[in-house]
């Protein structure tokens, strides 16, 4: 039977890990745990919060959804593997204790970055903090390591989204990470978003441009230790693992099937014939985790740069599913819907606007005060209001196409050995996408509206009636 180079790669080695509590976070220490088993272990990187420790935060971690397949064949004596670590990418030092960074600087093998703020709304001052000068941190800690033999750097292929067509390289800033964290360190909140505008020029939001200004922080690395970046576009619910449609995450289309299920969300603002860029969860998990090896075999002393992106190798448009899409949702209906599910895509946001008045926000106004009326707690309008606000800020991502090429990250998929291509798969372009969203529809109703595969046939008696 044939090895796995990969898996041989990660035995008794120690991962870094930033942002392991996120959507893309959980998946990574999910699939580490279910195919990398005998990992030496996992230093997370987390901080108290809500008024509890990281160690209860651990235990709250450990029941998350993504970890049923894992305890399907684990016993939970696999989470001693997971050793959490007090600190904060926004803090020096990464807020760890003196004891906690002699033990990552003499233990740690590969660092995965993936902690940023996805917040696009989010103003300069907190971006600088985490996406930035978190990624300085991290590197910081990096050239301490006594056995680093790669690092992971999770970006995003909008970071270029100034550009309609991106290749896997690094791509000028406009400006210095010195000077915007000088102009942060010296300005107020009100100078400061005076001046972002000018700032940030082509970019969209704050979001990408710090998230450029940290590749660039990468890069200056590359020479020291292998360096790698992935940059995933939207990423979406599971393809394959740890189970076909799992998601915590409500953002892109699970979130807007979370709420047509629910026969809340009536229209949507999409260009049916424009090619979306999704990736699925764990391709992107995958990726990284074949980077890790792929740098630390390799030992390469120059920045590595992989889209994990459909765009070019599988296009999905909305076209090949729209008319299947209220199939789905009756097949998989919810007893907790409030109103029969009927969704319809609409070409700009204008028109949207003008159809929400009528199916969205009129409905929402009676439901809500029928809800205070019946000493309920009233959420339509406020659900209305932030999806339209939302809106706004993702005009350009809804009705801009990309195109982001990937061939290093389709070499990277063809030359893994044969048992790595199907224990690692990360290869989109067998995704068939009618059936992943069959599936997704499944996961939205199962991990995001909470109801379970046996409550199906009583969903379905509601849904008819």
């Amino acid at each position: 039977m044939a090895t796995s180079e990969v898996q041989n790669f990660y035995k008794n080695k120690y991962i870094f890990l930033t942002g392991g509590t996120g959507f893309l976070g959980v998946a990574i220490i999910d699939k580490i745990l279910r195919s990398a088993p005998e990992i030496g272990g996992i230093y997370l990187l987390m901080r108290p919060k809500k008024g509890k420790s990281i160690h209860e935060r651990l235990q709250d971690l450990t029941k998350n959804s993504v970890f049923e397949q894992l305890l399907e064949t684990q016993s939970a004596d696999i989470f001693k593997k997971l050793i959490p670590v007090s600190g904060d990418v926004g803090e020096n030092f990464l807020g760890l204790s003196q004891e906690d960074q002699a033990t990552i600087v003499e233990n740690t093998n590969v660092v995965i970055h993936s902690a940023a703020t996805l917040d696009f709304q989010a103003t300069l001052r907190p971006t600088v903090n985490i996406n930035l000068l978190g990624t300085k941190r991290v590197l910081e800690l990096c050239t301490r390591m006594r056995n680093l033999k790669s690092m992971v750097h999770v970006s995003s292929a909008y970071v270029n989204s100034y550009l309609t067509e991106a290749e896997e390289k690094l791509y000028p800033c406009t400006e210095t990470a010195q000077k915007v964290v000088d102009l942060v360190d010296t300005l107020n909140d009100s100078a400061l978003d005076e001046l972002l505008p000018k700032l940030l020029k082509d970019h969209p939001n704050a979001y990408t441009f710090t998230k450029q200004l940290a590749e660039h922080e990468v890069n200056r690395h590359a020479a020291q230790f292998p360096c790698a970046i992935i940059r995933p576009s939207m990423i979406t619910g599971a393809w394959k693992e740890p189970t076909p449609g799992w998601t915590i995450s409500k953002n892109g289309p699970q979130g807007f099937l979370m709420g047509a299920s629910k026969g809340v969300i009536r229209r949507l603002p999409v260009g049916v014939d424009l090619v979306y860029d999704y990736i699925p969860v764990d391709a992107v998990v995958n990726q990284a985790l074949v980077l890790g090896w792929y740098m630390g075999t390799n030992s390469f002393r120059e920045l590595k740069v992989f889209h994990c992106t459909t765009s070019t190798s599988n296009p999905f448009k909305w076209r090949s599913v729209v008319d299947q899409m209220n199939d789905y949702l009756h097949k998989y209906p919810l007893k907790s819907a409030i109103w029969y599910p009927r969704l319809k895509f609409v070409s700009s946001l204008w028109v949207y606007k003008l159809a929400s008045l009528f199916v969205h926000i009129l409905p929402a106004l009676v439901l809500d005060f029928v809800l205070r009326v019946t000493g309920g707690r009233p959420m339509l309008m406020r659900l209305h209001t932030n999806v339209w606000d939302s809106l706004n800020r993702l005009e350009k991502f809804i009705f801009t196409e990309w195109k982001y090429h990937n061939p290093a990250t389709q070499q990277l998929a063809q030359l893994l050995p044969e048992k790595d291509k199907s224990l690692f798969n990360f290869n989109v372009s067998q995704l068939q996408w009618p059936e992943y969203f069959v599936y997704l529809t499944q996961g939205v109703r199962r991990y995001l509206n909470n109801e379970h595969p046996k409550s199906l046939d009583a969903a379905r008696r509601k849904d008819k009636m």
